[in-house]
């Protein structure tokens, strides 16, 4: 079965660059186009696609507004089209917490090294539509004001696709005196800054991107900065820090979530609690196991509230994760293995 697509963007030039980029995939065909969001609802209701393509910038109704109408209305899966740029990392964020798959930088379609990802974006997002639905009301969470956490816990912390809302919704659960907390999350360069301050504005404790040399405190939520450095923790006892260390990409990506977690059981062993949570791949399953096996206890989201339960199968399945759970009582049990 091949995975049937809607093209949707205003620029005619565009849309035949988006069909060309995925007609190459035999797995994929292209059902239609739409230039507009009344088109690409018409187009929907008639065509019933496994994937829509969706430009943010389109004229009338935006990208993002159609976007947070048909995750409501008719949930089904979606890749953004985008500028990658700091300018359209806040759209593109805002995007991917209402719901949708991916982001694409569009400026990279004319690189064929490049435009080689938006295929293997679509198809993975066809595997998803049997388990879409509506976007949830997050319930509000107890504000946990007499939190103590033991001295020299933290939490360490890995996602990828589907990260952005299963991470808004782990830090809404956090109190502002939470253990420190690190975090990898695969996205661009031109993102992670954005997404630290939506995490910051959202949640109690502090987030921020980290550092070099940012102490780990109570109450701060560090976020690996996106490109081409990875988060790692030194330190010893209770004076850890943040390190941000150059090198090859370990596991595909860079920040890795497997540099995090070994340098955490190097560093805070038995200290340390771990999740790891929705994404493609198998980034932190060789992380997890030596925080495991160093002493720490380790959570992985389970596959019902997966986005894709990528990650968190592997490390379920190479034996790195103690416990699995569904992505709301995640915040609750990292808590109460870190509690004083």
């Amino acid at each position: 079965m091949s995975v049937r697509t809607l093209i949707v963007d205003d620029s005619i030039t565009m849309q035949a660059l988006i069909r060309r980029t995925l007609a190459a995939d035999p797995a994929i065909e292209v059902v239609g186009t739409a230039c507009s969001a009344d088109e690409a609802r018409a187009q929907i209701k008639a065509l019933d696609p496994d994937v829509v393509t969706l430009d943010i910038e389109m004229p009338g109704l935006s990208g993002l507004e159609f976007l947070e109408r048909l995750m409501r209305l008719r949930p089904t899966p979606v890749v953004m089209l985008s500028t990658l740029t700091s300018e359209g990392a806040e759209a593109s964020i805002t995007a991917l917490e209402l719901g949708a798959f991916d982001c694409f930088d569009k400026l990279t379609l004319r690189n064929p090294d490049d435009a080689i990802r938006l295929p293997g974006l679509v198809r993975a997002a066809s595997a998803t539509r049997n388990r879409m639905a509506p976007t949830p009301v997050r319930a509000p969470v107890p504000s946990q004001d007499d939190y103590v956490p033991r001295d020299g816990a933290m939490i360490a912390v890995g996602a990828s696709t589907g990260g952005v809302e299963a991470l808004i919704e782990l830090l809404s659960g956090f109190p502002a005196t939470c253990p420190p907390t690190v975090i990898v999350q695969h996205m661009p360069a031109s993102f992670t800054a954005s997404f630290a301050a939506r995490l910051n504005r959202l949640c109690r404790p502090t987030v921020e991107e980290a550092r070099p040399g940012a102490p780990l405190a109570v109450g701060k939520v560090y976020l690996a900065p996106g490109g081409d450095r990875h988060l790692e923790i030194t330190g010893s006892g209770t004076k850890r820090m943040c390190r941000l260390s150059p090198g090859p990409r370990v596991s595909g990506h860079q920040p890795s979530v497997d540099q995090l977690f070994h340098s955490v059981a190097r560093v805070a062993g038995a200290d340390a609690v771990a999740a790891i949570l929705t994404g493609m791949g198998g980034d932190g399953a060789e992380g997890m196991l030596a925080m495991r096996k160093a002493g720490s206890v380790t959570i992985g989201q389970d596959e019902a509230t997966s986005v894709v339960y990528g990650m968190p199968a592997v490390a379920f399945r190479t034996g790195a994760v103690v416990q699995q759970l569904p992505l709301r009582k995640i915040a609750a049990r990292l808590l109460q293995e870190c509690r004083a």
